[in-house]
């Protein structure tokens, strides 16, 4: 018997949306056949954004989406992708696949797509290749309201009155493919970059800095020591996978030693965002700047037959773990993680959504979504499970995972992860229910279950039933491999 403890009086920290984030790159078919067909596409579109993308994205809240990149940020010029799409400089895509990117998908499609979603936009700015005057003036095209050059480029090109747009960031994996700069050279880039990032009219930018690779502390001292006083973030990249970085291996048919090592690794995010928090409260300790983990999740070799620069992988119950794993960690930690975004959104990595022409599949990532909705603009509540360990000699851990949250309506959601591949759990937890409604959500499967597009709804969410509600509290049976929301109030 495993025991679930919830400390419904010990309320700790606000959990943003954000953290519920996702992120959209000019890599592969995320941006051109994912989210975007143009409008004389016969795949139904809104100006172009594809209807059933986009609905499903707005059924999970996505509350902020970045964009244009990732590696692709740092060699985007932004002036390339605003006016006519049949006057646009077409480009080749030296970071992803070598494909043309003939910039039809740009500043106003982006934003237009945000719109549809109803979503926050998230912007990354060009430091890598870019200019202080390219980044200045696109913040000026996006938000000034009154006569300048770029408020007038803006109306030329069909949108009279400026954008909110809250969240930018100056440059990205500057330590890498933005650069391969210094911590002390970005810091300092950084300071004079954000000086002409400036607030017009009432909107207030939220600078982002670009923060560290995986374990890299000394990144994440050396840039706070400098230019902790100029920003409002510092983001953090971790991506899941077994084995070696350059031996990729497949999102399927994989065995259980391999499922173990996986979700082993996933919970790596836990220490790192502990350690990076503590160097950063170092510089900050008034905790002001906030930590984003703008890109995360799985990556696996691409299937069989797909451009290696398109990132395509398949999407299994092993990736719905992760993604439980990461949001509950997130949730764990709201008390400096403002935002994380899932790399990436659409046929990229551990996409919750993938399309082949008119069709699309929401994957097991995606469901999780939909189960931990209930956790956005919610207040972080006390919460342990007691369990066994699920795994192998050599990768294992505690089979069961959760974080729970209340509402401002006073509604509690837990959600929980029983990561076990083979043995189910019994679980009690002795919670005063106090007359109020239970209910319960679930998705379960083997380990190696996906959706495609011959069969869209293997893995899906169900309605679960098998609570017992007694003078003590609740109890139920939780599958082997299952992810579970469950709502009271």
């Amino acid at each position: 018997m495993s025991k679930l403890i919830i400390n419904k009086e010990q309320r700790k920290s606000f959990i943003n949306r954000n953290i519920y984030g996702h992120f959209s790159e000019h890599l592969g078919r995320c941006i051109y056949n994912g989210l975007f067909v143009g409008e004389d596409s016969e795949i139904p579109n809104n100006k172009g954004m594809r209807s059933d993308v986009v609905e499903a994205l707005r059924k999970i809240k996505v509350p902020v989406l970045r964009w244009p990149g990732g590696c692709f940020a740092d060699e985007y010029h932004w002036k390339d992708g605003i006016g006519p799409k049949e006057q646009r400089k077409k480009m080749i895509n030296t970071h992803w696949g070598g494909v043309v990117e003939d910039n039809s998908f740009g500043t106003h499609e982006f934003l237009e797509l945000c719109e549809q979603i109803g979503c926050e936009p998230y912007i990354n700015g060009n430091v890598g290749s870019g200019t202080v005057q390219e980044m200045s003036e696109w913040v000026e095209y996006l938000t000034f309201d009154g006569v300048s050059p770029m408020a007038q480029l803006r109306a030329e090109n069909g949108r009279e009155k400026p954008w909110k747009v809250k969240y930018f960031g100056v440059g990205n994996e500057n330590w890498g493919c933005g650069g391969n700069m210094r911590p002390e050279y970005y810091a300092d880039l950084y300071r004079r970059f954000q000086t002409y990032v400036r607030n017009y009219g009432d909107n207030k930018v939220f600078k982002i800095a670009c923060g560290p690779n995986v374990d890299d502390y000394n990144w994440t001292d050396k840039v706070m020591a400098s230019a902790a006083p100029f920003m409002d973030a510092l983001t953090l990249h971790f991506y899941t996978f077994p084995g070696k970085w350059f031996e990729k291996q497949p999102a399927l048919g994989f065995e259980k030693e391999t499922y173990y090592e996986t979700l082993k690794r996933t919970c790596y995010m836990n220490e790192l965002i502990e350690n990076h928090s503590r160097i950063m409260s170092r510089h900050d300790p008034e905790n002001r700047v906030g930590l984003i983990v703008d890109e995360w999740g799985t990556w696996f070799k691409v299937e069989p037959g797909t451009n290696p620069g398109f990132l395509y992988q398949q999407n299994t119950m092993r990736d719905a773990m992760v993604a439980a794993l990461n949001l509950n960690i997130f949730n764990r930690h709201s008390d400096r993680v403002i935002m994380a975004n899932i790399a990436q959104l659409v046929n990229v990595l551990q996409a919750p959504i993938l399309t082949e022409g008119d069709k699309m599949v929401l994957t097991p990532t995606y469901h999780v979504f939909d189960l931990y909705q209930g956790h956005q603009d919610a207040t972080l509540i006390d919460s342990y499970v007691e369990s066994t360990v699920a795994g192998t000699e050599k990768f294992n851990l505690p089979a069961l995972d959760v974080s729970t949250s209340v509402d401002n309506q006073g509604v509690v959601h837990v959600t929980i992860a029983n990561i076990s591949a083979d043995d189910a759990q019994q679980i009690d937890c002795p919670f005063a229910l106090d007359g109020k409604n239970i209910s319960a959500r679930i998705l379960r499967g083997n380990i190696n279950d996906y959706n495609d597009f011959e069969e869209q709804n293997r893995v899906r969410v169900e309605n679960y039933t098998g609570i017992r509600v007694d003078e003590n509290g609740f109890s139920f049976l939780m599958p082997a491999c299952s992810i579970m929301e469950i709502v009271i109030g």
